[in-house]
Parts: C-alpha cells; sequence; structure tokens
C-alpha cells in the first residue's frame, strides 16, 4: 500500500522506512528534518518537507500522495525537556497529531500507526509491564501520548480508522553502518556510552546507585530499533483485523553498570563513568512483557543480547563519529 511516514529521516523512522520499502510498500516522508537527517531517508521514499503544525502542508500531502496507511513518528521526544516545557509537548505533540488525524479522516486514510512510549507507565511496580497495566504517564511527554491514544480510540469509533499504538521501551541499536542514532542533544545511555569512547565525552554519567536493583543502578528494558521497526511492519499488516495495543520490549532488563560493562568489552575502551544524584522521577525497574504481540502477531525481538545490541551501534558510530554531519 501507499503509506506515509511523519518523522520518517528520524532515527526510528527511518529505519521503519526501509523495512516497509522491502515489504513492498511505497513510501512517502513528511518531516521537518529539525530531529531527522537527509542522510538517513531512503533513496526510494519521496520526502514532502513540511510541518505537522501547518494544516494546509498536512492537506496538501495528504491530496497529492493519497496514503491508505500513516506511521506517525514525528514528535518532541525528550522526557527531561518535557518537564521543563510542558506546554511545548502538551500543545505541539497533541495539536500536530490532531491535524494529522483530522486530514486523515477527511481524505479517507483507514490505518495508523501510533509511536508511543513506555513513558505511558511512570514509577511501577508491577514488572513486567504489559497492556493491561494502569497508565500513569511518568511526564508531560507521556502525557502526550496517552492523549493521542485516548483521541484514535474515537478515530476509530466515530471514522472506521483502525488504530495500532506501539509502546516502546528503549530503543537502541543500529540497523547498518549507514542508519544509526544522532540526536542533538543526545540523551541515550547507549549513544552516550559510545561516545565516551569516541573521545567525545571525558566519562558517562551514573544517575544513583542506590535502586533496588542487583547492582543499584536502573534497570531498563533494551529493545533493538530493527526489532521496533519489524512490528511496525507487522501491526500494519495487521489492521484490517482491528485495532490493537502492544508493548514492545526486549523482555529483559539490563542495568546501567551492565550497559557500561559490556560497552568496554565490545570497544575495548575503559569508559570511565562518575556517579551522579538521582534524576527526579526515575523508575528502579521498567521491563516489558510483549507477550501479547508475539502470539498475535509472531513478533520475536532477533537481538536481545546487549553485546549484539551494542556492537551494531559501535560499528554506525565508529563509521560516523559526527553523526549524519548535517547540524
Amino acid at each position: 500500500m501507499k503509506v506515509l511516514v511523519t518523522g520518517g529521516a528520524g532515527y526510528i523512522g527511518s529505519a521503519t522506512v526501509v523495512q516497509l520499502l522491502e515489504a513492498g510498500h511505497r513510501v512517502v516522508v513528511f518531516d521537518n528534518l529539525c530531529q531527522g537527517h537527509r542522510a538517513a531517508l531512503h533513496p526510494e521514499a519521496a520526502l514532502f518537507e513540511g510541518d505537522l503544525l501547518d494544516r494546509a502542508a498536512v492537506d496538501r500531502v495528504m491530496a497529492e500522495y493519497a496514503p491508505e496507511g500513516i506511521l506517525h513518528f514525528a514528535s518532541h521526544t525528550l522526557v527531561g525537556e518535557s518537564m521543563e516545557r510542558p506546554f511545548l509537548y502538551l500543545d505541539d505533540n497533541v495539536r500536530a497529531g490532531l491535524n494529522l488525524l483530522e486530514s486523515a479522516a477527511e481524505h479517507g486514510v483507514r490505518r495508523f500507526i501510533l509511536s508511543s512510549t513506555a513513558n505511558l507507565f511512570g514509577l511501577h511496580d508491577r514488572i513486567p509491564i504489559d497492556e493491561s497495566a494502569p497508565v500513569v504517564p511518568g511526564s508531560p511527554y507521556g502525557e502526550s501520548k496517552h492523549l493521542l491514544e485516548r483521541i484514535l480510540h474515537w478515530m476509530d469509533d466515530r471514522f472506521g480508522m483502525r488504530y495500532a499504538a506501539l509502546r516502546y521501551f528503549n530503543a537502541c541499536g543500529a540497523v547498518s553502518p549507514d542508519l544509526g542514532e544522532d540526536h542533538d542533544p543526545e540523551t541515550h545511555l547507549i549513544p552516550l556510552v559510545l561516545q565516551v569512547a569516541l573521545g567525545q565525552r571525558e566519562h558517562v554519567t551514573i544517575f544513583g546507585d542506590d535502586y533496588d536493583t542487583p547492582d543499584g543502578t536502573c534497570v531498563r528494558d533494551y529493545v533493538h530499533v530493527y526489532d521496533l521497526a519489524r512490528a511496525h511492519v507487522l501491526a500494519l499488516q495487521a489492521l484490517d483485523r482491528g485495532s490493537r495495543t502492544y508493548n514492545l520490549g526486549n523482555g529483559r532488563g539490563f542495568s546501567v553498570r551492565e550497559v557500561i560493562e559490556a560497552a568496554r568489552e565490545v570497544t575495548g575502551h575503559p569508559i570511565p563513568a562518575v556517579l551522579g544524584p538521582r534524576r527526579p522521577g526515575d523508575p528502579a525497574v521498567l521491563v516489558a512483557a510483549s507477550d501479547r504481540i508475539r502470539g498475535e502477531l509472531g513478533w520475536e525481538p532477533r537481538y536481545t543480547e546487549m553485546r549484539d545490541i551494542l556492537e551494531s551501534a559501535w560499528r554506525w558510530h565508529q563509521a560516523h563519529p559526527r553523526g549524519y554531519g548535517d547540524r
């Protein structure tokens, strides 16, 4: 089918575009390139440069390309920033999504995939976290995704727009040495650790070592970007059987210290680490239960070992020590 991918020049969006094309779909990327990269665009995907806050631009891409399905990645995504600038997230993220959904409904689009988040669950004592866990967003960023999930319920109810909300845990890794993770600012643990190995940072900071975990540091579920992209393609193909919500994770947790130690082994660099204070709101453990998508769609993560995840990311960072170089 013809698929519109918002944020298709970003980290997870660009990886998903590759798999959509490999599956035989035709892809149009809608991106303002504020966080995405031209170099991450697949040459077989059309690009419509625009902003989702510009409703006229959204209507133009709908009229020009007539997509049959939409994958929505474009978003402000920094949890910490959302705590400091809540209206940027509660306004822009939601308004951009509303523009996209209203235009999609008017143009007869009946398939929609939302890039959602594990931040819907905030501080949680139920581990692993499945789809029935209570939603208590941990930040305005998480709240913006929760609001979009609720809006999608009504899109299905009122317009027959079948949707999938995919709630990621920690996206990581690289699909190839030419397609990887390049954020500014960078806030994710794995690229920060690898930047230390490259000599671009003096050390990595461990935010607290007194959590109720085996080594005192936070434990997170790291899911490879290839596996996330695969889940999007499977979900898109399943929408004829109805709307659905899935938690996406590796299914096992790795502590901050475990990630750093594995990175030392993979890179051969010492990677100094210093202890910092806890960050407000950081839960001790976040691990996904992905049984539902495994059972319903046959999704199985290819990358489950931290060493394999790090090796893929390290190849990207070695090939692109300055990222895509387009900032």
